[in-house]
């Protein structure tokens, strides 16, 4: 039998792109602003990515409430100025400054306070996955 030949009028499907890395920012230069806000300064958006990341900075004396992250480990690298980690589980809290890098396991709880200069640090986790509509009760699914 002979081999099938690709039909002339359908044009053929194009190899996706091989990904690229790349430079995303200065983080220094975006954490040294004077009047950086407070909140995320920049958030890793790449399409197919499996990572979040993102450069976070706290204006002086302000912090992230006490809080547990259940699902995700995330690392935290300080980037500009000083603070410190608090955990109930810690009988002392850590001294965050430029060039720390913490890892925050998922189940831990923790609390960020950010020193009179202010906090700059970049987190770095696993994406999570998007909102799915599910169909029925959870214990059904």
């Amino acid at each position: 039998m002979p081999e099938a030949q690709p039909d002339p009028a359908t044009p053929a499907e194009e190899p996706a792109p091989a990904p690229v890395p790349s430079l995303l920012c200065d983080v220094r230069a975006l954490a040294a602003r004077p009047s950086a806000p407070a909140g995320a300064l920049w958030r890793l958006a790449e399409s197919g990515r499996q990572l979040d990341a993102n450069l976070v900075h706290l204006p002086p004396d302000q912090g992230v409430d006490t809080h547990t992250e259940p699902d995700l480990d995330v690392l935290l690298l300080v980037v500009a100025g000083d603070g410190r980690l608090e955990s109930p589980e810690s009988a002392a809290a850590v001294p965050l400054t430029e060039g720390a890098l913490c890892w925050l396991p998922h189940g831990s709880t923790r609390r960020l306070a950010a020193g009179p200069e202010g906090l700059s640090y970049v987190t770095v986790h696993r994406r999570r996955p998007g909102m799915r509509i599910a169909s029925g009760p959870p214990g059904e699914r």
